[in-house]
């Protein structure tokens, strides 16, 4: 009985200092690796990206004649009732109307674009934006810094973006989580393919309207022609900046060139210039923009 006993109680310390020797070198930290729930919970966890509201509650237009509803009502007029961001139109059905109702954007959206204005201009709206604090800005600008008397006289790539840059610093500075929809320029040699058919709107595009494109709308040879591509090609050039620009900042979404890709015809172009969009093609903008702004993801 002695024997048994003694050797119970061998086995029994044998036991007791294994268990112990695990949890002093647990204890001490000794050698042993860290669990690996331990380990995942010391890496911090990836800043999550921020979710898009599909349904902000106050909206700042900013850019040029597009935006302001220019030829839409009147020949060489303003008529930002009809316009695309921010209109009262019911024909038109703008973006604020869309996601405010009428009464909503009355009061809370706001246009602050300027017939001519370039991407020079977009900084210095961009401060009247701030100042009402929206929760979405939309951004239509671009075919005035192509638009100009020569092909020479186009702003440059580099100083379109130093433009587009600044507006966005100036809004971020103030504002870190409004967010802002950019239209892609539109398709400039396409509206002049369009309005050239038409004989009055050539004789209004004689008064100054985008000379660089429209200019002696008939003539085919190859210096026009060539004329004509530099200015396409700037004005693609130009949607690739703001698609690059916007692509930095995690609240801002591109159309990805819907605007410039959309297949403008007649009914879609003012009867007065046959340049700028109709009641019509500001109905088509407020459509991409609205399908854009509400989107679960950013277009590709």
């Amino acid at each position: 009985m002695r024997k048994r006993s003694h050797r119970s109680r061998t086995v029994l310390a044998i036991a007791a200092a294994t268990v112990l020797g695990l949890a002093g070198c647990d204890a001490s930290g000794g050698n042993a690796a860290a669990p690996r729930d331990a380990a995942a919970k010391a890496r911090p966890s990836p800043k999550p990206t921020p979710a898009w509201d599909r349904s902000p509650q106050s909206l700042v237009a900013v850019g040029d004649s597009i935006t302001r509803g220019f030829d839409a009502c009147a020949v060489l007029s303003d008529c930002p009732e009809v316009s695309w961001a921010t209109g009262s139109d019911a024909q038109v059905d703008s973006l604020a109307v869309r996601l405010l109702g009428a009464s909503g954007a009355a009061e809370r959206s706001w246009n602050y674009a300027v017939t001519g204005a370039r991407m020079a201009d977009l900084p210095a709206q961009m401060t009247q934006a701030v100042s009402r604090e929206p929760d979405l800005v939309t951004v239509m600008v671009g075919a005035n810094d192509a638009c100009r008397s020569t092909v020479s006289a186009m702003t440059s790539v580099t100083a379109f973006r130093t433009g587009f840059e600044e507006a966005m610093d100036t809004l971020r500075e103030s504002l870190p989580k409004t967010q802002v929809y950019v239209s892609s320029v539109p398709d400039l040699k396409r509206l002049w393919s369009q309005g050239r058919t038409n004989a009055l709107g050539k004789q209004v595009w004689k008064l100054g309207i985008c000379p660089s494109m429209l200019g002696d709308p008939d003539v085919l040879t190859s210096a026009a022609t060539l004329r004509r591509a530099k200015v396409q090609n700037r004005v693609e050039a130009y949607n690739k900046v703001l698609e690059e620009v916007c692509a930095k900042d995690r609240r801002c979404r591109f159309d990805g060139g819907a605007v410039f890709d959309y297949r403008f015809g007649t009914e879609q172009l003012s009867h007065w210039d046959w340049f700028h969009p109709s009641r019509n093609g500001q109905a088509r903008l407020a459509e991409i923009a609205y399908r854009m702004v509400t989107a679960k993801k950013p277009a590709a």
